[in-house]
């Protein structure tokens, strides 16, 4: 019984430093409030499996390690449906970023934690920060709906722009009443690998 109360004592003690370095990164990397309101109690793991870099807090990723989309884990609540968002909000720059936000990614109507199953919106495109601008952020945020729901968004391919730019990621969970409930980020700056990103669009991505 006494190590029982130990074991959850450590438990509770890690999760709370988790969620606490977690808000604490948001905030001091200004994710807080150029995107959201509010950081996310819960830290989103998220893998890129070719390149085999991880997300964690801000860590910078170069470009070409992340050209395919990643693999997205959480704890899922059962008979609950998720959006996944990732997006970048210094476009075109950190220093001026007149068209903020990017959407690199959208899935909606996650059933669980199968992101696979999930409807894509906008297909998933990797960083491609022009040169010279410097650090983008790259923000994955995980938000619990409350059903499945039918969205207005169109499709749009990842050989488009769509209506990426310009895009709220707090705006549409306000939207549609999502429940923001894990994030992770990265950062990324141009490499040589970006212009061949870019000959996908009739102008840059960001």
């Amino acid at each position: 019984m006494f190590l029982k109360i130990i074991v959850i004592l450590v438990i509770s003690i890690s999760l709370s430093q988790g969620n606490s370095s977690n808000k604490k990164a948001f905030n001091s990397n200004e994710i807080v409030p150029d995107v959201i309101s509010a950081p996310p109690s819960n830290i989103l793991t998220v893998r890129y499996l070719q390149s085999k870099k991880n997300v964690n807090l801000g860590n910078e990723i170069a470009p070409i390690d992340v050209r395919q989309a990643p693999k997205i884990t959480y704890e899922a609540e059962p008979n609950t449906f998720y959006t996944l968002v990732f997006t970048d909000p210094d476009v075109p720059s950190r220093a001026n970023p007149i068209r903020r936000e990017f959407r690199h990614w959208l899935v909606v109507n996650i059933p669980g934690s199968d992101v696979n199953k999930g409807q894509v919106l906008s297909e998933y495109i990797g960083s491609g920060p022009p040169e010279g601008t410097g650090l983008h952020r790259y923000i994955f945020l995980l938000y619990k709906q409350p059903s499945r729901l039918e969205f207005e968004e169109p499709f749009v391919p990842n050989t488009e722009f769509g209506d990426r730019p310009n895009f709220s990621a707090q705006k549409f969970g306000e939207k549609y009443n999502l429940e923001l409930v894990a994030g992770n980020f990265y950062q990324a700056q141009y490499d040589d690998s970006v212009p061949e990103l870019h000959k996908q669009f009739k102008k840059p991505t960001n």
